[in-house]
């Protein structure tokens, strides 16, 4: 068994090269069937219909005081609901204002099983992750999983029995053809959101696997108009990069819809969030998990946010916004934005912490 892979941490001259990857999938048949978590209705509820930022509030205060007892949150129609394991743990999510759902493992059960999943030999191609609305994790593996290694995969997930299940994906494949475009050498990204180092020095954040790829970004595609420099970047492990302006040169606050971000969250599960990107445009759809692990070419990424949310090649290090709140940069994703697809996000206030950065 291997263990898990370290960021790769790089300054601006580095010579470092990744190639572009973007992961994840479209589930077609899983190999274990999943028992849907149920509402405990022994006592009548006393929901309250919430925003999506407070509901991710209200969810994180609620998870981190039930412990072991929740497998953790998401949002739905409105309403926040909590996974719970007994009825005393129901009882506080209700007097809180939420919905509680039962489930059939405890915290601890399913995060032994993505540790696991975590120390095992890893396989390119595949992702996982604690499912909220199933109480169970769910594997995924996209079409270049196959003989062997799907084989010892489907032995792995079928150990777990019934905490785990198994399903197939589209192919992984890289979005990076390189918000608004920015071009590096030999590449073209999407800037993610205009930010200021601890001197109030200006910059963009990204796409780790950009930032490794190239020290140099412009503007345009033939390399007239020099923006920025490579600073620090982090892929894999992470997926995060910080670029510095050119003197003279500064972002506004609002990303390229015209939305104003004022401040960096969390994301929830359930939570409707809008992406832009310099290949699709903009998207919008809901957040279906966190703390994902995906499995990369180049390395493993762990901790980052599993949407419905389309992308296409040329999308990555693309701006996840809820409102005024920036949640995530494009780090992977599979199909596209006419069938529909698959795409995960590495959470901004890990990128900010990492670096000492903040927004405008």
């Amino acid at each position: 068994m291997s263990t898990a892979h370290p960021a790769s941490r790089i300054r601006r001259g580095g010579t470092i090269c990744a190639a572009a990857v973007l992961a994840a999938g479209i589930a077609l048949t899983p190999t274990s069937v999943a028992i849907a978590a149920q509402p405990l209705t022994a006592q009548p509820l006393s929901v309250q219909p919430l925003t999506a930022r407070a509901a991710t509030a209200l969810g994180e205060r609620l998870t981190s005081g039930l412990g072991d007892r929740t497998v953790g949150a998401y949002y739905d129609n409105a309403h926040l609901v909590v996974t719970v394991t007994d009825a005393a743990a129901a009882d506080q999510v209700r007097a809180a204002g939420a919905e509680p759902r039962l489930v059939p493992f405890r915290r601890s059960e399913l995060a032994a099983v993505t540790g696991l999943l975590n120390r095992f030999d890893r396989i390119p191609g595949t992702a996982w992750r604690i499912d909220p609305r199933t109480g169970r994790v769910r594997v995924t593996a996209d079409p270049t999983v196959t003989g062997a290694a799907l084989a010892k995969l489907t032995a792995q997930v079928r150990g777990f029995g019934a905490k785990a299940r198994l399903e197939r994906t589209a192919r992984l494949r890289p979005l990076l053809s390189g918000g608004d475009a920015i071009w590096g050498q030999g590449l073209r990204c999407s800037l993610g959101f205009n930010v200021h180092d601890s001197s109030g020095n200006p910059g963009f954040i990204t796409a780790g696997h950009c930032g490794v790829a190239t020290n140099d970004w412009w503007a345009d595609s033939w390399s007239y108009e020099h923006i920025a420099s490579t600073q620090w970047a982090d892929f894999p492990g992470t997926d995060y990069s910080y670029a510095a302006y050119d003197p003279g040169a500064e972002g506004p606050s609002a990303v390229n819809t015209g939305q104003e971000i004022t401040g960096a969250g969390d994301a929830s599960v359930g939570e409707p969030v809008t992406r832009s990107g310099s290949t699709s445009g903009v998207h919008s759809g809901t957040v279906t998990g966190l703390d994902a692990t995906v499995n990369y070419e180049e390395g493993s990424v762990y901790g980052l946010i599993d949407t419905d949310v389309c992308a296409e090649p040329g999308d990555s290090g693309g701006a996840l916004f809820d409102g005024a709140t920036a949640i995530g940069l494009t780090s992977g994703g599979s199909g596209d934005c006419t069938s529909g697809g698959e795409t995960f996000f590495q959470p901004v206030p890990a990128v900010l912490q990492a670096y000492g950065l903040s927004l405008p």
